[in-house]
Order: structure tokens, then C-alpha cells, then sequence
């Protein structure tokens, strides 16, 4: 028996499956990145796993305090969340960039100027200015630094072809030089003996905690600077200029695209925000500035970045993960006899990973609706 091919039944099904297509696009090309990151952290860890097992430890009992030490109770859960709240802001000072094609790794010198900048503009201004008016001085400052020292290593790729790797890498140095040279120096305070800072804070003009919780609100700094940035990069006629200019600096060029204004500012805001970190750190956290500043949330920021594929949005959650780890790593130390420098084997080992998962993108017929077949499509087996 033969089945013609205008059967109404088959073209019915055929139409509906088809106008299913662009929903079932939408859905693969999104899925890709989180299908794909997913299973690079599962491989980190299982890679992880082996380096454990030649030490002689156990796998199962690191993971299980892991979770303990950073997701298992409310109390562990808020230690996670205060540790995420400086990499929101440093890991944006590496995704903002990156989706113009740069790659900055250099916002740890942000961080430290930001925080320098901030105690510096806070000081003088203790009992003669409310507050309010003293903390948002000092974020307006650190934003300023910060996104001054940034824009350097953008400008320089752009003026001068200098690569911004290795530039925001060196000027990290030079910022973390200057910035020993001011808390050891002008900036010094003479009660500081063995651990050279600028004089703290008030308790009155601290960055206090966020009501209910056990976690300060450089945590809400930090998600609405990922809101802002996913807005600016997605949504408006800048961050579309931006994206286009990623991909193809010569045809934005071509285009009458400014580039080296949409280097300049984007590379400006992402410093910016890493520079915020910083004051964050003087007004929640340290109390002032000192060589603490230099904690490696730049460094860290660069991971959690890479992990969120650039995405502004997915930043808030890859940051809480990796803060949980971090806020891990003490229990993990006692308990297992293992050194602090633990949880940074795990996080260089899950950036390798995540580096290597890159040549997997485009590569999965499933994810990708331009390799589908329409007539397969059509009978289902798209």
C-alpha cells in the first residue's frame, strides 16, 4: 500500500511541526552555552577528581564540603553571597569588554586604585558631609579611577595596536605599585604600624548590611551592575554598535561606526565597575585601604566571566557558584589537611577546562538550526 505524498494528514503534521521551528531555534541556540558549560565544570571537576586521588584524598568528601561550606546552611549561603559581591562587578570588567573582542585581565589594578580613591575622597570629608553625600563621593571616585585605568589598555589596542592582555595585566602591577606607595605613604596612617593603611572609616560611614541578611549591599551594587550591563549591551543602540564591532571591527569602520569611542567608553564602564569593587571593599568590608585590596577578585572575575560566556545576566549565578567555593575553602582546609592555594588548583582547573570546552561551540548538529534538515525537520526528526 502506497501513502501519497499530498496526504492531508501528512501535510498537517508537517505544517505543524514547522511552525514549531523558530521556537525550537530560539530554544537550541540557548541552550548550547548552558548544555556546553555545564559539562566543562562537570569535566573540571572530574579532572579535579584525579589530581585529589594522586594526593591520596577523597573526591566525595571535598565536594560534600563544598556544598557544606558554601550552600549548605543559611549562614554558609550568606558567606557565599558576600564573597560573590566583588566578582559581579570584576568579572564585568572583563565580560563588557569582550564583547567588543577585547580580552582585560587587568581589573584587579581597578580594584585597588578604586579602593585607594575612595578612602583617599572619604577622609577629609568624615563629620563635615552626610553620609549619604560622603559614600557616593567615593563611588563616584573609585568608578572614575577605575574606569580611567582601564580605558588606558582599550585606547592603547585601539591608537596603538598594543595587545590588552599583556597591557591591562602590566598597568594591574603598576596600580598595585601606586597603590603601596600611597597607603605606605601620603595616605598613611601613623596608627598603622604593622600593616600600613589609611586611617578607617567611621562605623558611621560604613557601607551597612542589607536588612535581614548578613551580607552588605555592595551585593546589590553588584547585580545592578549586571542588570545595567546586560540592558546597555542588548538593548539599546550602543550596545548593538558595540557587539557589531566585535565581531567585525573593519566593517563597523566601514559603516561610519565610531569604534574608537565604543572602545574607549565600554572599556571606561567596565573599569568603572571594577573600580566600584574596590570601594566596596574600603567601605563594607576593610574599613580602609591597605594591601588586603589586592585579594585577587580581578583574577577571579576573569573566570567567573569566561564561565558566563561574557553574559552580563548569567555573571550573578557563575559568581555565587565560585564565591560558595572560595567561602568553602577554609572547612575545606581543616577538615582535609589540605592548603588554602586548594580551591585556586580547582578554579585554574575549571578555567583550562572551560578554555578547551571553546572549540565544542557550533560543533553540535542539535544545537545548531542552520545544519537542520527542513524536509527531516518536517517528518520529525529535526
Amino acid at each position: 500500500m502506497t501513502v501519497k505524498i499530498d496526504d492531508p494528514a501528512i501535510s498537517l503534521s508537517a505544517t505543524r511541526q514547522a511552525s514549531l521551528r523558530p521556537v525550537l531555534e530560539w530554544l537550541a541556540r540557548r541552550a548550547e552555552p548552558v548544555v556546553i558549560t555545564l559539562g566543562g565544570i562537570l569535566a573540571g571537576l572530574a579532572l579535579f577528581s584525579l589530581f585529589l586521588l594522586a594526593l591520596g584524598k577523597s573526591p566525595a568528601m571535598l565536594y560534600q564540603l563544598m556544598y557544606t561550606g558554601g550552600f549548605g546552611s543559611w549562614f554558609s549561603i550568606q558567606n557565599s553571597l558576600s564573597r560573590a559581591s566583588p566578582l559581579l562587578l570584576t568579572a564585568l570588567c572583563v565580560a563588557l569588554p569582550a564583547r567588543l573582542g577585547l580580552v582585560i585581565i587587568g581589573g584587579e589594578g581597578a580594584v585597588v586604585l578604586g579602593g585607594v580613591a575612595a578612602a583617599a575622597i572619604a577622609l577629609p570629608l568624615v563629620g563635615t558631609a552626610p553620609v549619604l553625600v560622603v559614600l557616593i563621593l567615593m563611588a563616584a571616585a573609585a568608578f572614575f579611577i577605575g574606569g580611567i585605568w582601564i580605558s588606558l589598555a582599550g585606547l592603547l589596542r585601539h591608537y596603538r595596536g598594543v595587545n590588552e592582555t599583556i597591557s591591562s595585566l602590566l598597568l594591574a602591577y603598576i596600580a598595585i605599585a601606586l597603590m603601596n606607595q600611597f597607603v605606605e605613604g601620603p595616605l598613611r596612617d601613623p596608627a598603622s604600624l604593622n600593616k600600613p593603611s589609611t586611617k578607617p572609616l567611621p562605623s558611621g560611614y560604613m557601607l551597612g548590611n542589607i536588612p535581614g541578611m548578613d551580607v552588605n549591599w555592595g551585593l546589590v551594587i553588584g547585580i545592578t551592575a549586571c542588570v545595567v550591563s546586560w540592558v546597555l549591551i542588548e538593548m539599546t543602540s550602543f550596545g548593538f554598535a558595540a557587539r557589531i564591532a566585535g565581531g567585525n571591527v573593519r566593517a563597523a569602520q566601514i559603516q561610519g561606526l565610531p569604534v574608537g569611542k565604543l572602545i574607549g567608553g565600554l572599556t571606561a564602564i567596565a573599569g568603572g565597575f571594577a573600580g566600584l569593587a574596590g570601594m566596596v571593599e574600603v567601605a563594607a568590608v576593610q574599613g580602609s585601604a591597605n594591601a588586603s585590596l589586592a585579594a585577587g577578585y580581578g583574577y577571579t572575575g576573569i573566570l567567573v566571566a569566561f564561565l558566563a560566556r561574557h553574559n552580563p545576566l548569567a555573571i550573578i549565578p557563575v559568581a555565587f557558584f565560585l564565591g560558595g567555593i572560595d567561602a568553602a575553602g577554609g572547612l575545606i582546609q581543616r577538615r582535609m589537611g589540605l592548603p588554602d592555594a586548594t580551591v585556586l588548583v580547582l578554579q585554574g582547573t575549571l578555567f583550562i577546562v572551560i578554555l578547551f570546552c571553546e572549540t565544542f561551540y557550533g560543533r553540535f548538529r542539535i544545537f545548531n538550526p542552520d545544519l537542520w534538515n527542513t524536509r527531516d525537520f518536517a517528518k520529525g526528526r529535526g
